[in-house]
């Protein structure tokens, strides 16, 4: 039988609701959406990892779609429990690479400690996971983003994530779309690949 349930993580700087729109697409779609909420500044992914392995845990086989840091805190989750009832992962925008936009940001007096306790994940990426977890990324291309002050882009971006950033050989099937990094979250496009990943493990061009 097919996996519906499907947990979301937003990004820094955001709370839970922030992933209503991008569920009730999912739910359109047949899914079975709940979000995961975290304490991106204070808490950072010690916190974050084992209270998002209890959820992951509590319901059941289950796939994963996460934007930026909560695709970091998603992957971290699986490396350290590789037994999570997990089938898939979309990562929307998400560094695994490292984002340099946050390690410009960090060398900013005052402006660093807006990064709190993810600044190291933020920095570092997560590129390595259990290869039996499927993960598919959404990536987007429209320029538009507070990154753009503290990087500088050489290809493609979002406004705060490069393309490069999101690319690993590990990532079963990766994809491009046209939205900003906050705007992934609104994103048509983006949703019906997502859903199309879940589906299949793929995303269809």
């Amino acid at each position: 039988m097919a996996t519906d349930r499907v947990v979301l993580l937003h990004g820094i700087w955001m709370v839970a609701p922030t992933m209503q729109w991008f569920a009730s697409r999912l739910k359109a779609e047949g899914f079975a959406p709940e979000t995961f909420g975290y304490h991106s500044v204070v808490g950072g992914p010690d916190s974050a990892v084992p209270q998002l392995a209890e959820q992951l845990r509590a319901g059941g086989p289950t796939h994963v779609v996460a934007h930026s840091l909560g695709g970091l805190i998603a992957l971290q989750a699986l490396a350290a429990h590789p037994d999570l009832p997990v089938e898939r992962v979309v990562c929307l925008g998400v560094p695994l690479c490292g984002s340099a936009a946050a390690a410009g940001l960090a060398h900013v007096p005052v402006a660093g400690l807006m990064l709190g306790r993810s600044a190291p994940l933020l920095q570092e990426g997560c590129a390595v996971w259990p290869e039996r977890f499927r993960v598919g990324m959404v990536a987007g291309r429209l320029p538009h983003g507070l990154g753009n002050f503290f990087a500088h882009f050489d290809g493609e971006h979002d406004g705060t994530v490069s393309v490069e950033e999101t690319r690993s050989p590990a990532l079963a099937d990766h994809v491009l779309v046209e939205a900003g990094h906050s705007g992934l979250l609104f994103s048509a496009d983006a949703a019906r690949h997502a859903a199309e990943f879940l589906r299949e493990g793929r995303f269809r061009r």
